[in-house]
């Protein structure tokens, strides 16, 4: 469905502090980074698609978040997303949602909620049971 998810961040180092472990804890491949430009990029495995990238905006104004828009991420399992949340507050994140579950959205839906430093908002969700 998607081809990529790009995030708009003001602090490429800052972003790649927080992004790096996030990704790591749940299993996401970096495909590239690249300082010098700045962006950097993971990819679902086993194909390339589709990417998560972070970069300054192209237009070079400052990056805003949406109101309304959040970006989830896959978790294999709840331990995962406790991790993650816990790493996203450790590195310069804000929660805006404990891990738990959210019988609302499905039976086994248990996710976590925060904001990066830049103030995007993220999710991590596993949707399988204990």
């Amino acid at each position: 469905m998607f081809s990529h998810v790009f995030v708009g961040v003001t602090d490429f180092e800052r972003a790649l502090a927080f992004y790096e472990p996030l990704m790591s804890v749940l299993g996401i491949k970096q495909r590239f980074c690249e300082p010098q430009r700045p962006w950097a990029g993971w990819q679902s495995q086993p194909v390339a698609r589709p990417l998560f990238v972070i970069a300054h905006p192209h237009n070079g104004q400052a990056p805003t978040p949406g109101n309304g828009t959040m970006v989830a991420f896959l978790a294999a399992t709840r331990s995962m997303v406790r991790q993650a949340h816990a790493l996203a507050l450790q590195n310069g994140g804000t929660c805006e949602g404990q891990p738990g579950l959210r019988p609302a959205y499905h039976e086994h839906y248990y996710g976590a909620y925060f904001r990066d430093p830049d103030g995007n908002k993220l999710c991590v969700a596993c949707h399988e049971p204990e």
